[in-house]
């Protein structure tokens, strides 16, 4: 063996093992709390009950879905994506805590790369995030949507890149907050509009200023991506519904964004930190 095949192990151990203890630290403190549970799934599960009830003689269905589409058929996707961001809210407003406990200054004083850092606390929360959101979808037949193998590979897969975007972003969020009531006013009046005008609640309609808020929201094309993944063989109208290569592209472009604010903010040296 070389010299150098020591430090080359070294290397990748420093890289990968803090994200792999991280996330096994997530899961462990998950299941540890389980009216976590009640908050990032219960809660989705009752609003798509109760609203799909409340507004199914009140819905029409858009131009891109079938005549038949019920409003809790409409929903489904959107719920889904509001399991993703209330799980990754839940996950990442533990930063908040971890510095208030020392944790995080533990962490931060360690000889490990800050980008070690955020993929662990990202990959903890994403798998979180996925599980929960795939117990949701396991309902979809219910509501006569018909999974094949192919479009379940699919959806697990972009309901992954849908969960880290979204766990980044509740990181990019929390990482400067000192309170968990900061961070929850920043998702009274940011992450729930986020969601709320992204298609999963209701569609654009006529109104044309809504209709740009709306095709500005980045979150529109994780739902819209998912809607079209939903429906893998009845392909949906491409009438008011951004097509799948656009979906992704925007998802991409802007988790990548998320994780680069993630990585420079957890760079920053700053005081609190060190207390």
């Amino acid at each position: 063996m070389t010299p150098s095949a020591p430090t080359n192990i070294t290397i990748r151990q420093a890289f990968w093992l803090p994200i792999w203890t991280l996330t096994v630290r997530e899961l462990v403190r998950f299941f540890r709390q389980r009216t976590r549970v009640i908050g990032a799934l219960g809660q989705p599960v009752l609003f798509w009950i109760l609203f799909g009830a409340g507004l199914r003689g009140s819905f029409t269905p858009p131009a891109w879905a079938s005549s038949k589409m019920s409003y809790q058929e409409y929903f489904f996707p959107g719920v889904a994506v509001m399991i993703l961001l209330f799980t990754a809210i839940f996950s990442t407003i533990s930063i908040i805590e971890d510095r208030r406990e020392g944790f995080l200054q533990g962490v931060l004083v360690a000889p490990i790369s800050r980008l070690s850092l955020v993929l662990g606390k990202l990959c903890g929360g994403t798998v979180l995030a996925v599980l929960q959101a795939s117990l949701f979808m396991a309902l979809g037949p219910l509501q006569g949507i018909e999974f094949t193998p192919a479009s379940i590979v699919a959806m697990l897969a972009f309901l992954t890149l849908l969960g880290f975007t979204l766990t980044a972003l509740g990181f990019l969020i929390a990482w400067p907050l000192d309170s968990t009531q900061g961070f929850h006013a920043i998702m009274s009046i940011f992450l729930m509009p986020m969601w709320l005008l992204s298609g999963s609640f209701f569609p654009a309609g006529e109104s044309v200023w809504l209709g740009w808020v709306i095709r500005l929201n980045p979150l529109t094309y994780g739902v819209a991506g998912l809607r079209r993944l939903m429906y893998w063989n009845q392909p949906l109208s491409d009438t008011g519904l951004p097509s799948l290569p656009l979906c992704l592209a925007v998802t991409c472009l802007f988790g990548a964004v998320c994780l680069s604010g993630c990585v420079w903010l957890a760079n920053r040296r700053v005081s609190r930190d060190a207390r």
